[in-house]
Order: C-alpha cells, then sequence, then structure tokens
C-alpha cells in the first residue's frame, strides 16, 4: 500500500551533480538499516510511525513497545525491502534483519493461518490473538484487509527463498499459510475479507443487481465473510498466488489465481454500470459493508479489478480474461468527475455519485462527506488503456523495477542525517492511521524507510 505520496527524500534540495558512487549507495544503505533495526524494531517488526525519541509508537492509532503491525507499511514491507537490499549488495546484514521480521510474523501467525492487523508479544495486551505458539488466546481471525496476510506470506515465501529453504519455522509457517489461504477461497473463486474458519458452499453465479430497496433490505452483519473487492484485496491475492507459483511452483495457487480471474468475470455487473461493486453477497449482489460503504458501482475498486484480470491474462494467456475489460473501461471513461477523478461510489442503475453525510445518510452531495474516507479516486485509465492495447497483442510484460534517475538517489542520499535516519515533518498528507501529529513534528515513518532503501537498492541493481 502507498500511502504517503512523497518521500521526505525528494523534498531536499541540495542536489549534486555526479552520480554517487555503488560505495556510497551501499554505505547509506547499511547505515540507515542498522540505525531502523536497532532502534525501531521490537521483537523483529516494526509499526507505522515513531518519534525521534522511540517513546512514542504508531500504527493504526498508539502502538505499545510490545506491538508490531502486519498491516502494510509495517512489518513485512520493511521486511520485502531489507530483502531487496539483500539482493542488492550481497550483505548478509539485511538478510539478517529480514530474517528477524519474519520470525516476529512467525510468533503471530493465527491459528486460522494468516495475521490480524498487528501482533502483541504481551499475552494479555489488547491486540493478542490466538497464535499458534499458544502463548496468547485473543482473536483468530485471519485479515486481508489492507493487504494484511498476503503481503505478510509474500514477505515470509520470499525469505524462505532467501533463506534456501532451511529455515524450518519460517517454511513451515509459509506453507501453513499458502494453504489456510488457498483454503479461504470461495469456490465461485472470490476472497472474503477475513476468515477464522471454512468458507460456505454456494453456487457460482453472474453479479445482478439487487432486486429489492438495497438501501434499507439485505444488511448483513457479517459482511467480511462475503466475497469482496474492497482496498485492493484482488490485486494484492493476485500477486501472493504468483509468488507461491513462483516460489514453490504449488500448482494450487496457480489454480487459485485462474479462478480469482473467473471470479471477476462473474462478479462484472451488467450494463448499464458494467463494472464491479466492492461488496457481494453470495447470490453475487452488491450489498452494504460498513455503514459508510453502500451498495454501489465503483471507481477505485473496478480500476483494481481491470488491472487483476490483465495480471491473470498474461500469467494464462487466455483470452476470456480480456473480454471484460473493454466495457468497464468505456464505463469508466464516461463516469470520469469533471475533474478527472472518479468518485468511490455510483448509485445503482442511475450512476450518479454517490456520497454520504457526517450523519451517515446517503447524499449526491459531497460538500459534507466526513474526511476518514477517500470518497474520489485518481483516474489510472490511461495507463489501463496503454496496457489493455499490450495485452491483446501478447506484448504486456511483468512490472519490473527500473533504475531511479540519479538526482532522486542523490537526494535520498543528502536527506540521510548523521544518525542513519529519513526525517519526516508534520503535517504530512494521508498518513496510515491518521495519527494526530502537530505542525513541525519530527518523525520516522516505515514507509518512507522502506521507500527510500529500495530505490536505492533498485539503483544499485539497474547499474
Amino acid at each position: 500500500m502507498k500511502i504517503l505520496p512523497a518521500l521526505a527524500a525528494l523534498l531536499c534540495p541540495v542536489l549534486a551533480s555526479a552520480e554517487p558512487s555503488r560505495a556510497e549507495v551501499a554505505a547509506a544503505m547499511k547505515k540507515a538499516a542498522q540505525f531502523f533495526q536497532a532502534k525501531a524494531a521490537s521483537h523483529g517488526g516494526y509499526v507505522f510511525y515513531y518519534s525521534l525519541d522511540f517513546a512514542g509508537r504508531w500504527g493504526e492509532g498508539v502502538a505499545t513497545a510490545e506491538q508490531i503491525f502486519v498491516q502494510p507499511p509495517g512489518t513485512p514491507t520493511v521486511g520485502l525491502a531489507l530483502l531487496r537490499a539483500h539482493a542488492a549488495t550481497g550483505d548478509a546484514f539485511f538478510l539478517e534483519a529480514a530474517r528477524a521480521a519474519a520470525e516476529a510474523l512467525v510468533f503471530g501467525q493465527l491459528e486460522s493461518g494468516g495475521w490480524a492487523q498487528a501482533i502483541d508479544f504481551d499475552p494479555t495486551g489488547a491486540k493478542a490473538g490466538q497464535y499458534r505458539n499458544g502463548k496468547a488466546r485473543g482473536k483468530n481471525v485471519s485479515s486481508l484487509d489492507d493487504g494484511t496476510t498476503q503481503v505478510a506470506l509474500s514477505f515470509l515465501m520470499r525469505v524462505d527463498r532467501a533463506l534456501a529453504f532451511k529455515h524450518a519455522g519460517i517454511h513451515e509457517a509459509a506453507e501453513f499459510a499458502r494453504r489456510s489461504l488457498l483454503a479461504a477461497q470461495h469456490r465461485n473463486g472470490g476472497f472474503p475479507q477475513s476468515w477464522s474458519g471454512p468458507t460456505a458452499e454456494y453456487p457460482a453465479v453472474q453479479a445482478t443487481f439487487p432486486d429489492y430497496d438495497w438501501r434499507v433490505e439485505n444488511r448483513i452483519k457479517n459482511y467480511w465473510d462475503m466475497p469482496t473487492l474492497n482496498d485492493g484485496l484482488c490485486g494484492t491475492v493476485a500477486r501472493t498466488l504468483e509468488d507461491g507459483w513462483e516460489i514453490y511452483r504449488d500448482e494450487k495457487c496457480s489454480a487459485a489465481l485462474l479462478s480469482l480471474g473467473d471470479f471477476l468475470r462473474l462478479a462484472q455487473l451488467p450494463e448499464p454500470q458494467p463494472a464491479w461493486a466492492q461488496q457481494y453477497d453470495h447470490a453475487m449482489r452488491p450489498i452494504w459493508a460498513r455503514k459508510f460503504e453502500p451498495p454501489a458501482v465503483v471507481g477505485r475498486e473496478s480500476q483494481d479489478a481491470l488491472r487483476t484480470l490483465l495480471h491473470v491474462h498474461r500469467f494464462s494467456g487466455e483470452a476470456k480474461y480480456l473480454e471484460p475489460v473493454p466495457r468497464a473501461l468505456a464505463w469508466l471513461r464516461r463516469s470520469l468527475l469533471p475533474e478527472g477523478k472518479l468518485a468511490r461510489f455510483y448509485e445503482l442503475k442511475t450512476n450518479q455519485p454517490l456520497y454520504m453525510t457526517a450523519a451517515y445518510e446517503l447524499t449526491h452531495d459531497p460538500a459534507h462527506a466526513p474526511k476518514h474516507y477517500g470518497w474520489t479516486s485518481e483516474s489510472k485509465l490511461d495507463a489501463l488503456e496503454r496496457d489493455f492495447a499490450k495485452a491483446k497483442a501478447g506484448k504486456l510484460k511483468a512490472p519490473s523495477a527500473k533504475k531511479p534517475e540519479a538526482t532522486r538517489v542523490t537526494a535520498i542520499l543528502a536527506a540521510l542525517d548523521a544518525e542513519g535516519r529519513w526525517v519526516s515533518t508534520a503535517p504530512v498528507k494521508d498518513l496510515t492511521g491518521q495519527p494526530k501529529f502537530a505542525d513541525g513534528m519530527k518523525f520516522l515513518a516505515s514507509e518512507v524507510f522502506t521507500e527510500n532503501l529500495t530505490t536505492l537498492a533498485d539503483w544499485l541493481v539497474g547499474e
């Protein structure tokens, strides 16, 4: 998940004219990582933000010293950057730091096989879960919300490979999580927002509009058990399933990826709105989720659905996964707001942009919508249309890291202070978890560390 739109490093106005040396870049990477692991890590894991004296720790809300976050940009996100740094430099320090982060995730793996938003190493702590290690007896709900379990699993699988599959605890946890994720997939190929046990069996049918008053009827309390697309779930799960295939040649992962593509074909609504809803019931009708998430056709998740279909087509070569794309692209084009963005929700059949008031009543007027939710999203249609054209021509390739510009690398190096920190200053737009930082407050962000470390590693690999 990319929350901070600009790195603190990019704000530095001082740019050197010459390209940095490989040794200079590698030294800066290690200096930053050594500081961050030594000061920010707890039990090998990480939260989102830290005060400069590390007395304050935040994930989504205040975190204790015994808590780490799994949800990006927490522990597995930092771990993936450390792995990238190891691949770029060959320095064993980065792999050891990634191993420590993986072991923290192993500690917090739930009996249901995945992970909750956070791990609490205090067995009596507020965020303690029903861990497989038996050291706490809290909730046993594995979450796919905000990329939590899928990013954790991708990280574990990649660490397992980097350690030559010889770390028994990490290997076993990755195997168990992969089996659990596959078991959570619905019969029609979709995934729930979370699971604690076997998923319900129901027939795979084509999505339809509700034939009842959707404003007041069919409000399902356990909506999280139903098939969902919320917050880019399909795209993140697809990447994790492909990792399972690439790393282990697990044919069940490849089959599950194709089944996810089949689900998206089924979940596409008919004309006049041939796109996707955020949440469905077992009869494949759009339904309510949270009180500010009505049954609707959605802009943000429809773009993710298209990106996922292109992913599945690239993986499989099967033309059927491209068939829904032109209709959905056309709907998205004609649904753009005057400022060029997409509304999060469009009213069923009328296609009017749909919002909520501060009292959570439906409205077509965005003026009084609560600010805690993203009611619009950026259009990615130009890129989707280009990639669709490439896919039709058989030329769409898997995403790969490009060598960053030297000026960007130089800016990142210049922003690293003498202690090995990339310091951010509030206010920063769109902080994950929305902590109330006073203007001018200095803090450290795991996402800034992650993006800067990854950028430097990409520059080394791209030489």
